[in-house]
């Protein structure tokens, strides 16, 4: 599995600590933000993860930014991504299997990142009717 993770200036040091994570738990994980903390606009760095994603370069991405709110209204922009803010494990899986979530976005102080993306990661999408004709439902606002 291709997880690819953006950050901006703020998120540095939280996209290290995860990227170590994926690393030793098999994952392939492809860095699409800055690796400085040079001020820089997250809305760039949410747009390259998120079209790596509709490219099929990436499965899933993770987002970071001095919230993570700025990361997941950008991503929830562009056709094809449903991207969703998370606070801890459950959100996380929540997310996935009953919004079918690609991506998930963090803020730049999460404490419990790795069972965040570890929930995120493991989460299978619904095959439950409801949860299917809901995001069906959301792709067709992208119309």
């Amino acid at each position: 599995m291709i997880i690819g993770i953006a950050n901006d200036h703020r998120g540095v040091k939280l996209k290290e600590k995860i990227q170590k994570y994926l690393h030793n738990n098999g994952y392939t994980c492809i860095n699409y933000g800055t690796d400085t903390e040079d001020s820089v606009d997250y809305v760039d760095y949410a747009e390259k993860l998120c079209k790596a994603i509709n490219n099929h370069e990436a499965d899933y991405g993770i987002l970071i930014c001095g919230t993570g709110i700025g990361m997941s209204i950008a991503a929830n922009k562009i056709k094809g991504i449903r991207c969703g803010r998370v606070v801890n494990p459950r959100e996380a899986a929540l997310t996935k299997e009953h919004n079918m979530a690609n991506v998930i976005a963090l803020s730049e102080d999460t404490e419990n990142a790795e069972e965040i993306v570890n929930a995120f990661l493991t989460t299978k999408y619904s095959d439950n009717e409801r949860h299917i004709r809901r995001v069906n439902k959301i792709s067709k606002l992208e119309e």
